[in-house]
């Protein structure tokens, strides 16, 4: 037997610390070479660590919510070295060591206190898969043709899952090898999707009474807690809200995405950065950053803008470089790679970063009204309420539109209630003209 020290490796660039999210194994547990140990977040990104060893867990370094440094230890493992001669070989008897002396014969009550509850867990953990493999095996019928006797089947596909999502699955009575979910793993949103085609769980009915839980603010969710409440303390906020009439826009994305085909088709969010962009450069004063440390301005001359992306851990903000060079369909498909990316936590910190204002969508979802907290250190952020039918009177007779409120917030030290006013203004000319939007280069 050894002692092995997991450092905490080098994880990034200019890294120093990362915070310990989520630990996956605990002291006296045993684990396997690459078995998971511990998720750590540094930034916006979290890392699993891995085991390099096999063995029993010593120590541990803190717990969730905790800073580790980079090269300090973050597990001590003792080694298996020598456990293997302890396996049962095929005959069923139990390899005979090679240094007899050194055997201590022990009585089985004393064996059973020594061992640890991760050693029973991994026992029992063989018996608890055969059963459940065992069911599934007997829930498959015979495949036309076969042999009787012998039946090949592929094995039971492994479904992967985050612990949070196996811990709602589990609290929701829900089998996640019952869950359709599209992509590599089980997010939240399956789970959600699957109670309401199928009814929900007892506990998640109205009525039911929930225990109460004490939510430790780790990871994401504390950079979240910790940006918003400096952006509400550092900046002083007013919120502008305008109506835009949006039934040409529809009718155009829909004329175009029918001329696409089977394209990836076209949202509202691709206008609504376009037009974004090409208003920007007359309000220059939108696409800035305050440097309060500087006391300097810094405006910017390419839009890069920031995408507000809801994950199962929280919001992120994916930025699209440079998106004033884009046109509607590159914009479209930059969105779905960022989303894509940030939801699957394989963004990398460029594209978490850098932005120079933030546009943020909830789609049907919206509301009709909306503040939206600056993301600092930007000066400006929009928000897009969702599209609703409503009676307009256009000279002198009742028509029935597509209507949207958008929302943008700014910060007052950099801009002026007047220069936000005019910015919507000139936003609506293009929203509500596509033929503007389009012919704009």
């Amino acid at each position: 037997m050894a002692r092995y020290e997991f450092k905490l490796p080098d994880i990034g660039e200019g890294i120093a610390e990362a915070e310990i999210v989520a630990w996956h194994v605990k002291v006296g547990e045993r684990v396997a070479e690459d078995q998971q140990l511990a998720d750590m977040m540094t930034d916006k990104a979290t890392v699993e660590m891995e085991s390099p060893v096999a063995g029993t867990v010593l120590e541990v370094a803190g717990e969730v919510g905790d800073m580790i440094a980079i090269g300090s230890v973050l597990v001590v493992i003792e080694t298996d070295g020598e456990a293997e001669a302890e396996e049962p070989i095929a005959d069923g008897m139990a390899e005979v060591p090679e240094a007899l002396d050194e055997v201590v014969p022990t009585t089985d009550v004393e064996a059973e206190e020594r061992r640890t509850i991760g050693e029973r867990r991994q026992e029992d953990a063989p018996v608890e898969a055969d059963r459940r493999e065992g069911e599934w095996r007997a829930a498959r019928e015979p495949q036309p043709g076969a042999t009787v006797g012998f039946n090949p089947q592929p094995d039971p596909p492994k479904i992967l899952a985050s612990p949070a999502v196996r811990a709602r699955a589990r609290d929701l009575g829900i089998d996640l090898s019952q869950v359709k979910f599209a992509g590599d793993r089980v997010r939240h949103a399956d789970l959600d999707a699957f109670l309401l085609y199928n009814g929900a769980s007892p506990a998640s009915r109205p009525g039911a009474k929930r225990q109460d839980e004490d939510i430790k603010v780790v990871g994401l969710r504390r950079k979240i807690a910790e940006n918003m409440a400096e952006a509400k303390r550092r900046i002083p906020h007013f919120t502008l809200v305008e109506e835009y009439d949006v039934t040409a826009l529809e009718q155009t994305r829909a004329m175009m995405n029918a001329d696409r085909g089977a394209a990836p088709k076209l949202t509202m969010l691709p206008f609504l950065i376009s037009a974004l962009c090409r208003t920007l450069p007359d309000y220059p004063q939108l696409n800035a950053r305050y440097d309060d440390e500087a006391n300097v301005i810094r405006r910017s001359g390419a839009v890069h803008m920031g995408m507000a992306t809801q994950t199962d851990n929280g919001l992120s903000v994916a930025v699209i470089r440079n998106a004033e060079g884009r046109d509607l369909w590159d914009l479209a498909a930059e969105v779905k790679r960022l989303a894509d990316a940030t939801r699957a936590g394989k963004a990398s910190r460029e594209e978490l970063s850098g932005s120079t204002i933030t546009i943020s969508s909830l789609g049907p979802m919206g509301g009709l009204v909306s503040t939206p907290v600056i993301n600092r250190p930007e000066v400006a952020i929009v928000a897009v309420n969702k599209v609703k039918e409503m009676p307009v009177v256009i000279d002198g007779d009742l028509e029935i539109r597509k209507i949207m409120n958008l929302s943008l917030s700014c910060d007052h030290r950099v801009v002026d209630g007047w220069d936000a006013a005019n910015f919507m203004q000139a936003l609506k000319s293009l929203i509500e003209t596509p033929l503007k939007l389009l012919s704009m280069r």
